[in-house]
């Protein structure tokens, strides 16, 4: 079998422009982090697929992958135990919805509870 060849620039074959300029599709702009007054968290309780230990779930925080771990690292903290921070939001470990809402409010964030 022959080796496929991969293409860099992906649609593009010939351009006769002088100031043509390509631009990679895959590249993105690096999203700043929002201030806290900015940013809409929602906070939930969750067990599925976790052998039904219950975890507190940290979602909507935008900014940078260093600004989401030092958030979750301080809510680990004051919660005292441990989670983890990944794919946009903050897993803490146990039942910790409403000290995590009350955290949150404290350092400016605009939280709302979900689920019952």
């Amino acid at each position: 079998m022959a080796k496929q060849k991969k293409q860099r620039f992906e649609g593009i074959v010939y351009s006769t422009a002088d100031d043509f300029d390509y631009v990679e599709s895959g590249v993105q702009a690096e999203i700043g982090t929002l201030p806290n007054n900015q940013q809409r968290l929602k906070v939930s309780l969750d067990r599925k697929a976790r052998k039904g230990k219950i975890v507190t779930i940290v979602e909507g925080f935008i900014g940078t992958e260093d600004d989401l771990n030092d958030l979750a690292k301080k809510l680990k903290q004051k919660c005292g135990v441990g989670g983890s921070a990944k794919d946009g939001e903050i897993l803490v470990q146990g039942d910790f919805k409403s000290k995590i809402f009350d955290l949150l409010k404290a350092e400016g964030y605009q939280v709302k509870l979900v689920g019952g």
